[in-house]
């Protein structure tokens, strides 16, 4: 193709945490050369300074890697001389077991490998683009704070167990454990004891500190007076009073991570060009519209189908034949955090649009699981998704009706049996 016959050299990269194998092909000469760079800012800048110097002039310089994300990742993609090539480790192995097949590996002939099947194959791999800087942002954003969530979520998961032990009142006096105000409620009492012997005056002044809309106060201090201890051994009560203390500052930490997370991501996101697009889809809301962006990137030339995208995300399931034989399953070589967002996207959308709770509700009626509805909604919204995001147009619901009117959808017909029971 055209841009390779600017690309004067090839070199796959094998990464490490503490440095890199390199191969290089010199197209002009067709001579190898085998590299070690350490995994330093010194030593890689020094590197693709030398690079610059011999090919920065002259046309490109292709490089193989991986990773999708990293700190190599990021060093490469500021250097415009240098054409990105991102693989598959599952195509590499597959690669590998084609020239070595008792399974043998090393770095520096992964590193040759990955640069020669790129090299040799160009028009079956894409060259990787960087998102601008808005885009990246939000990726690294959104994917951190789903870190954040799941940490707190496995903080509120031991939290649970822990006050189902000794003082299952908790739970539902201090309603859902991810709050601010829980945590300031267990503070101030992790015993049901410490609870009784405090004073109504004491009660009172938290409650006047913490409000509740809906709290008939005197009926809980009343339940406060009746309620029993589910154990008075002071050996698990000064344990667990121990516990929720060491718990509760590393979940409050948390909770206020996230929120400084919400606030940085919707600063970004309202910022960015995309944002009506992606804000346009029924349940995507804050917490997903931002990912569903990530996901896609900005760069319009990275997909030239939604299918791509489905198979990428592993939304699209995978198709085997061997023989008589043919059995489908689904996609375990993907990026997770990406299939997450179209699932969660999929299966919020049934709350907000009429479709999609139809669709998902014939996938049910033809027998078909929860968690397997909801990814064959999230493979029909993907071609919605993909479509407006490559028309650059947000999503308008009354089009893609008339739509399904026009080729007599099923759809059609549920969503009005639906409407009539309203």
């Amino acid at each position: 193709m055209a841009a390779d016959e600017q690309i004067q050299a090839w070199i796959g990269i094998d990464w490490a945490n503490d440095k890199h194998d390199m191969s290089l092909y010199d197209v002009a000469t067709g001579r190898r050369q085998h590299l070690e760079v350490e995994q330093s800012p010194e030593a890689l800048a020094e590197w693709i300074g030398q690079l610059r110097l011999r090919y920065g002039n002259r046309g490109k310089v292709a490089v193989i890697l991986e990773q999708g994300k990293g700190p190599l990742l990021n060093v490469l993609m500021g250097c415009e001389f240098l054409v990105l090539y991102v693989i598959n480790p599952k195509s590499l192995s597959r690669y590998r077991e084609a020239f070595y097949g008792s399974g043998a590996k090393s770095d520096p002939v992964d590193a040759e490998l990955m640069g020669e099947m790129v090299r040799q194959n160009p028009d079956r791999f894409r060259a990787w683009r960087a998102d601008d800087a808005q885009t990246r942002s939000l990726r690294l954003m959104t994917e951190g704070r789903r870190n954040l969530v799941n940490q707190a979520t496995a903080l509120t998961n031991q939290l649970t167990a822990l006050l189902k032990s000794y003082y299952p009142q908790a739970l539902l006096w201090s309603g859902a454990l991810d709050t601010q105000w829980a945590c300031d409620f267990l503070e101030q009492w992790p015993t049901l004891q410490a609870l009784q012997q405090s004073s109504r005056r004491q009660i009172l002044r938290f409650y006047e500190k913490h409000p509740r809309p809906y709290l008939d106060l005197e009926q809980q201090l009343q339940q406060f007076h009746q309620a029993l201890p589910l154990t008075a051994d002071e050996a698990v009560l000064e344990y667990s009073t121990l516990m929720v203390q060491a718990l509760i500052p590393q979940l409050r930490a948390l909770l206020h991570s996230i929120e400084e997370f919400d606030r940085k991501i919707a600063e970004v996101f309202r910022k960015h060009p995309d944002r009506p697009i992606f804000e346009s889809f029924p349940g995507a809301g804050a917490a997903l519209a931002p990912r569903l962006l990530a996901a896609f990137g900005a760069d319009r030339d990275r997909y030239q189908a939604a299918s791509e995208m489905q198979q990428f995300s592993g939304i699209a399931p995978v198709t085997e034949k061997s023989g008589k034989q043919h059995w489908v399953h689904w996609r375990m070589a993907c990026p997770k955090f990406i299939r997450q967002t179209f699932h969660e996207f999929a299966d919020h959308s049934r709350r907000w649009c009429g479709w999609a709770k139809a669709y998902y509700q014939i996938q049910i009626e033809r027998g078909k699981k929860h968690n397997a509805a909801v990814r064959s909604l999230a493979y029909k919204w993907i071609r919605l998704l993909f479509r407006c995001w490559k028309q650059r147009l947000p999503y308008q619901e009354e089009i893609y009706l008339r739509s399904l009117a026009k080729q007599q959808s099923p759809l059609v017909q549920k969503i009005a049996i639906a409407v009539e029971k309203l």
